[in-house]
């Protein structure tokens, strides 16, 4: 298959375009390098996918970008958006309005004209908003609580439309909470890690009692791979979670455990727009895609310290 994946220099859109062009797949990525985290953490993303003579990479906004060149699509991966739901708010609004409503628009009508065989959608856990009776399952009402949350559940009305209307064969993924090597040095566990490697305090918004459903980047890749394989993904909306949730100071103490170093922790404010639960039913994607998740969080965690400490000089984990 020929794979178009956007946001592919981001965390999870390098990962999976590394799978896709493990399995045999022809790969064409696009990003633009949006200002959200520093340039060279996306170029490094980028390094594996670049060697493989399968892979073409195209530098640009998807909401200019010249299209029509991509005659030859089957699948489109759209992981492409405006992330972080705390920098959502104000004047801002109006570049996650572009990002994740607008080109996901755009994306579905190129889709259209080119017959693509799936178009998968990476949504968000933030769509459900600050819901209290758990697990959240697809039939829960959406309730977003921060504007990133609203443009994110936009977009995925807009997948149904087209399906609805023009049965585009969209699937749209909701993710919780993903983590691994590459997270966005924005997100909890990375500046945790981070923190501990410094030896400098956790710095943890609220009382650290607030939980959340983590899903380790593999897993996410494998639900992506099902949703484009399986016809009966086609129009559905899917939770795609690790079955992993814990609480922020849980989490802590795992990683307290993994480094072997003492831990300070700090407390800030709550932040506008975090919720206080997420705990997601994957039922209905283990019985419509075979979706299960595989890696515990202690794995997950460890794999994600391990690849943040520094290399020494013959290229192995330098001691900290």
């Amino acid at each position: 298959m020929y794979c178009l994946v956007t946001g592919v220099a981001g965390f999870i859109g390098s990962h999976l375009a590394e799978r896709l062009l493990a399995d045999g797949h022809e790969v064409c990525g696009i990003d633009n390098f949006l200002d959200f985290y520093p340039r060279h953490i996306k170029e490094n993303n980028l390094q594996a996918l670049l060697s493989n003579q399968r892979f073409f990479f195209v530098e640009g906004d998807l909401l200019t970008i010249d299209l029509s060149p991509y005659h030859k699509v089957d699948w489109i991966f759209h992981q492409a958006a405006q992330a972080g739901v705390r920098a959502s708010w104000g004047a801002d609004f109006v570049r996650y309005v572009e990002c994740n409503v607008l080109i996901t628009q755009r994306l579905l009508d190129f889709a259209l004209c080119k017959d693509v065989k799936r178009f998968v959608y990476a949504s968000s856990s933030s769509v459900y908003g600050d819901i209290t009776i758990l697990p959240l399952t697809e039939s829960t009402l959406p309730r977003p609580f921060s504007p990133y949350g609203v443009t994110k559940l936009a977009a995925e009305h807009l997948c149904k439309l087209y399906y609805e209307n023009f049965r585009l064969p969209t699937v749209s993924l909701r993710y919780f909470t993903v983590y691994g090597p590459r997270q966005r040095p924005d997100m909890a566990f990375h500046r945790f890690c981070q923190a501990i490697i410094k030896q400098q305090p956790i710095c943890i918004y609220g009382n650290g009692e607030q939980t959340r459903d983590f899903t380790y980047v593999s897993d996410v890749v494998t639900a992506n791979v099902l949703a484009a394989t399986s016809e009966r993904a086609v129009g559905k909306v899917l939770n795609i979670a690790g079955g992993a949730r814990a609480s922020l100071r849980e989490v802590i103490d795992m990683l307290r455990e993994i480094s072997g170093f003492p831990v300070t922790v700090t407390f800030g404010n709550k932040q506008y727009g975090d919720v206080r639960h997420t705990c997601a039913s994957t039922t209905r994607a283990e019985q419509i895609i075979g979706y299960h998740p595989t890696v515990p969080l202690q794995e997950g965690l460890l794999n994600e310290f391990l690849s943040l400490l520094p290399l020494s000089e013959n290229g192995t984990v330098a001691s900290v």
